[in-house]
């Protein structure tokens, strides 16, 4: 009987518990023999570590001890799960949810495939349970455009998906990587320090020769940004700058100042936009235009990784 291999799940937890444990709860539900739980947490400051420890004590916790992002705190859970002889990682978000068998057909398709460095299941959203958030997921560079097949449409308009097929970039929700990518192609690059990162890791993998496959028979859910509040300043942030990096680095030299062009004069559509209708006159969206021009000021100031302490006072107002 030949051995399975050995993956690591590598959950990242930051000031989110609750999550975390429903996400550790599906995961001990697998059915794949050979597989172990890894929680990275991420400078938490809520108590998660210890509430984590009391729901689920059987599972190892590595503490950073400071919010590293999302980048280079999921790449301190790969240095370890490679340490600890993994053969592949499961790099998974802490807001989702997992089938049994989810595991189990990734691992088969990859092991069937020495060349899919990358293997990816279709996501759903938790609400609506008919409803998708990625069935696979594409770049178009002419545009300077990512965006993941099916994302908030229902479930039923794509039910003709039903064969694995190489994708652009599998959205870093849910992602099994096998350890030789990470040798060869390296680990997330932690300049992103959140959004866009996974994106760019796919890339940089097909450029090393791996594949990246969706395979439609694996299935997970996703609560859609739970932890870091889809649409807030700071999401804004990190997703309009890391945008024009990703798309500075690595589009074609004839389309790199197109897209870039796009997405800011995109920015700025939506920032006079946001300035010039009344329903958009509150301190909400006054704090997300002023984050749309702080990510274009640092992105042509080349101020990347964490944001900076003037973008923090106006995404973290409160603190």
């Amino acid at each position: 009987m030949l051995l399975s291999p050995k993956v690591v799940i590598v959950i990242l937890n930051w000031n989110n518990a609750p999550d975390t444990i429903d996400c550790l709860n599906t995961v001990a539900q697998l059915d794949y023999p050979n597989y172990r739980a890894l929680v990275v947490d991420n400078g938490s400051i809520d108590g998660s570590v210890a509430k984590i420890r009391t729901c689920h004590s059987d599972v190892e916790i590595l503490e950073t001890g400071q919010n590293l992002g999302y980048a280079e705190g999921n790449n301190v859970g790969m240095r370890h799960a490679i340490q600890a002889g993994a053969d592949y990682i499961f790099v998974l978000n802490n807001d989702t949810l997992l089938a049994p068998t989810m595991l189990t057909e990734l691992v088969h398709f990859a092991e069937a495939r020495p060349n899919a460095g990358m293997v990816g299941p279709t996501m759903y959203c938790t609400e609506p349970a008919d409803t998708l958030y990625a069935a696979g997921s594409f770049i178009d560079w002419t545009k300077g455009l990512t965006w993941n097949r099916g994302i908030y449409q229902p479930v039923a308009h794509y039910l003709n998906l039903k064969q694995p097929e190489q994708v652009d970039f599998i959205t870093g929700c849910g992602v099994l990587v096998r350890r030789e990518l990470i040798e060869v192609a390296g680990p997330l690059d932690s300049i992103y320090f959140l959004n866009f990162e996974d994106v760019e890791w796919c890339v940089r993998a097909r450029r090393h020769g791996f594949e990246v496959w969706y395979v439609p028979q694996a299935i997970m859910w996703h609560k859609d940004s739970a932890t870091f509040g889809q649409g807030s300043p700071a999401h804004i942030y990190y997703l309009t700058r890391n945008s024009l990096l990703f798309f500075w680095q690595n589009a074609p030299q004839s389309l790199r100042w197109v897209s870039v062009s796009r997405l800011i004069l995109g920015t700025l559509r939506t920032v006079g936009t946001w300035s010039l209708k009344p329903q958009y006159r509150t301190d909400t969206f006054r704090r997300r235009r002023k984050a749309n021009l702080l990510a274009i000021r640092d992105f042509f100031l080349g101020r990347f990784n964490e944001m900076g302490p003037d973008v923090a006072t106006i995404c973290y107002p409160n603190r």
